[in-house]
């Protein structure tokens, strides 16, 4: 029996739905030569994650492990993807493989963050490969919602590895590759392994349409509407992007891009020659001074995104132009689960601007994931030993084990910081590694354990009390303590001002206390956090959270 072993890891996207990142391994236990496929991020919510900018893997285990490196493999340029390539570059320092359209975003990326733009190589399509260590990855076109997504075929001595990325079967996509059966069918002949497949839509059990299918009812819409039209998609959706355009000039409107995103999505795919025909579009500045029912706005923030274009549309102005009565905002999208609210938000406000809103509508958007038939047709064009599913939270995970079995195909649910052991007839579990999530905040990176988002979280369910103390050299209260509070009410069942009733309920406490809580601060702050968030409890019924400054004279 060979004392090597072939293995995979999930550090991000196994058990919820963006924020990719797989490692695969071969070689002898505790020593493989490892590659990374795809190093995404996921979006906070103000529930969860107040104030953090992105939220990103862990890749501490990855990271100890980086002489092992050989390679990072990213299969799009959607941001769950690819995302964290370049805020990661400088602790992993590993070659970054990519397709061209990919490529050109991670190399914007790299460039932002100061980071070489060679580290970045650009990949041919299969059957051309990429040799790493003991494995050799081949790009093979799959139809996303994305130019250039890609599957990858990962040779290695313990097996045939294919890894699906994001996909669907779709033969007429509009702009990228179509689906092509036969070539997968080809990779599938040779014998796979393992399969390491998206899971997003498993529940979906119809067939998926083709990204084609929205072209004609957006070009009616387009055309029937008065006023200004504007719509949101994904920006990394440019075969929509694109559609769209083309239905507003087909209406004779100018069209103009709206959002940073959006426009450097298209550029990346112009300059790549993924997007070669995409109509002409005016800016900003000119669009403004263009009638509204010659006018057509393609705009970023489909997620109800706080700073992205829609959101400043729907809060009155963006780039000097504002919605009226009349007019007609399209969501070309699918809202993400937890991204309610914030579209529901937009909604409501373009409503009392007496704007048309469409959204939810299935005749203006199609899935860029695999249903349930897709995901069947697969696996068999594929016929692997192994399923892995990936890519989904855990119900869309174990579903998906459960079409394998269905196909008599061996499958495991392996959750981020799983370690699978491929090496056998079926796979199992190796070993459990700590996994977990690191925030973006600003200009710096935190961990989840390091308790920032949780004392924001306490702070904005429960308020803030901060308290000053003064002592003198033989430790003798000078004053009264003074309180300031925020995000409390400012009287309670007193009706007196709240900080009035804290001061003197803590001014009583200074009286009573003895030398020996007054010379120990820690004693002493103690004891003031507990009187103040006792008074604030009988006062308005909340317990805040409190900061005590103790303040000492010296000689």
């Amino acid at each position: 029996m060979s004392s090597e072993r072939l293995i995979y890891l999930p550090l991000g996207g196994a058990g919820e739905v963006g924020m990719n990142a797989y490692v695969y391994g071969y070689g002898k236990p505790g020593k493989e030569r490892l590659i990374l496929v795809d190093l995404g991020v996921t979006f906070p919510d103000m529930d969860g994650s107040p104030g953090v900018d992105l939220i990103l893997p862990d890749i501490t285990w990855l990271e100890e492990r980086k002489d092992r490196l050989e390679a990072v493999f990213v299969t799009h340029a959607h941001e769950d993807h690819i995302g964290a390539v370049a805020h990661y570059h400088d602790r992993l320092g590993a070659p970054i493989h990519a397709r061209a359209f990919t490529a050109n975003i991670a190399r914007r990326k790299m460039k932002e963050h100061g980071h070489p733009e060679q580290a970045v190589q650009t990949a041919s399509v299969w059957p051309a490969t990429v040799a790493a260590g003991p494995f050799t990855v081949g790009f093979v076109p799959i139809s996303h919602s994305i130019p250039e997504a890609s599957g990858l075929v990962i040779d290695t001595p313990g097996g045939r590895i294919v890894h699906t990325g994001d996909f669907k079967i779709d033969t007429n996509p509009g702009v990228g590759e179509p689906f092509d059966s036969d070539l997968w069918a080809s990779i599938g002949a040779a014998g796979v392994k393992v399969l390491a497949c998206d899971s997003t839509n498993v529940f979906s059990h119809h067939a998926g349409r083709s990204e084609s299918s929205v072209a004609q009812p957006i070009t009616d819409l387009v055309a029937a509407s008065r006023g200004m039209v504007v719509a949101t998609t994904f920006a990394s959706n440019v075969a929509r992007v694109r559609t769209l355009a083309k239905a507003g000039v087909g209406a004779g409107r100018s069209v103009c891009l709206m959002g940073r995103a959006m426009q450097r999505m298209v550029e990346a795919a112009r300059e790549t020659g993924v997007l070669p025909d995409f109509p002409q579009t005016v800016t900003p500045e000119e669009a403004g001074n263009i009638p509204r029912e010659s006018l057509m706005l393609i705009v970023t923030g489909s997620q109800g995104e706080r700073r992205a274009a829609s959101a400043q549309l729907a809060n009155g102005k963006y780039n000097g132009i504002t919605m009226k009565e009349g007019d007609t905002f399209l969501f070309s999208s699918k809202t993400i689960p937890g991204n309610e609210r914030g579209v529901i938000r937009i909604i409501n406000q373009f409503s009392e601007q007496g704007v048309d809103v469409i959204e939810g509508d299935d005749r203006y958007h199609v899935s860029g994931h695999a249903n349930w038939p897709d995901l069947d047709a697969m696996h068999k064009l594929l016929k692997p030993q192994m399923l892995i599913p990936m890519h989904g939270e855990h119900r869309h995970l174990r579903e998906h084990v459960k079409l394998a079995k269905a196909n008599r195909i061996e499958g495991i649910l392996a959750v981020n910081g799983m370690m699978i052991d491929l090496s056998g007839n079926a796979p199992k579990v190796a070993e459990y590694v700590e996994t977990g999530r690191t925030y973006l905040d600003g200009s710096v990176t935190f961990g989840a354990l390091d308790g920032v988002v949780r004392d924001r979280i306490r702070m904005a369910l429960n308020g803030h009390v901060m308290i000053n103390v003064i002592l003198d050299e033989e430790n003798a209260p000078l004053g009264d303590p003074w309180v300031e509070i925020m995000g409390l009410a400012g009287t309670g069942r007193s009706r007196a001002p709240l900080p009035d009733v804290l001061e003197e309920d803590l001014a009583q406490f200074m009286e009573r206390a003895g030398d020996k809580v007054l010379r120990d601060d820690g004693k002493l702050e103690e004891g003031l956090r507990r009187v103040a968030r006792q008074s604030a409890q009988t006062e308005i019924g909340k317990r805040p959270e409190v900061t005590v400054v103790i303040s000492r004279l010296t000689d």
